[in-house]
């Protein structure tokens, strides 16, 4: 991994996607979509969280196809197109793909904050029953424990926020890095903004204060935190660049 330098790392969709329009989302991981053909399907909606202000009925909305026959649902909605005053904004909902999108762009050495690793592994154990969704490894400087989130919500313009819904399982994973910290370890929070109109970030205090709570210890403790928006296309989603977060807590 150290020194590989890339121009471009994305992940990319295995075909293009197609376009429709949202009826409704129901029972969290469900979505009924009218294509422009005309034809009605119901998708998959990979997204655990309340995707505040994103799952509005009409919404120009953009899914994948497979041909698996061990899918119950051929189509997957994995982002909406938000229209403000003319200029298309595409936000990305699928949460299985921040994981994806931030390794590629370590290993193609696009994170200065997360260079100089001779190792990467995702989905390791750690903690109290946890895993990691990235560890950095080297033989000459302390593993990094990395968490990554996607982020997609945004009631101010410009401003991202996080999180969308009250997430106790995020708190937990704020304590047990925390503890790495305190084990000599490093870690890291990675707040991966799945839309390209936002400039900075922020917490979403009035929806989970609890969180807003553990973040403020866990940086006490010494985990550090970065925020990166992305670049959105029919094709692919790649890191884009760092975006500030606020001061407080």
């Amino acid at each position: 991994m150290r020194n590989r330098k890339a121009t471009f790392a994305a992940m990319t969709f295995p075909s293009r996607l197609i376009r429709g329009r949202l009826i409704r989302r129901y029972q969290r991981f469900l979505a009924d979509v009218e294509l422009d053909g005309g034809e009605t399907v119901t998708a998959a909606c990979p997204n655990t969280g309340s995707m505040k202000g994103l799952a509005e009925p009409g919404s120009t909305v953009w899914l994948s196809t497979s041909d698996s026959p061990t899918r119950k649902y051929r189509h997957t909605w994995e982002m909406l197109e938000l229209d403000f005053g003319g200029r298309p904004v595409r936000v990305g909902i699928n949460t299985a793909h921040p994981n994806r999108i931030v390794t590629a762009a370590i290993r193609a050495g696009q994170v200065a904050e997360l260079e100089g690793y001779g190792n990467l592994r995702n989905e390791v154990k750690y903690g109290a029953n946890s895993r990691i969704d990235i560890l950095l490894e080297d033989e000459a400087r302390p593993p990094c424990y990395v968490e990554v989130k996607n982020v997609h919500l945004s009631r101010t313009p410009g401003l991202a926020e996080f999180p969308d819904s009250v997430t106790a399982r995020g708190a937990k994973h704020l304590d047990e890095l925390a503890h790495m910290v305190a084990e000599g370890c490093r870690a890291v929070m990675f707040y991966l903004v799945q839309r390209n109109d936002c400039t900075r970030f922020a917490f979403a205090r009035d929806i989970d204060p609890a969180y807003h709570s553990a973040f403020a210890r866990a940086k006490a403790a010494g985990v550090e935190a970065y925020a990166y928006d992305c670049q959105l296309s029919l094709d692919a989603i790649c890191l884009n660049q760092p975006i500030p977060i606020a001061a407080e807590p």
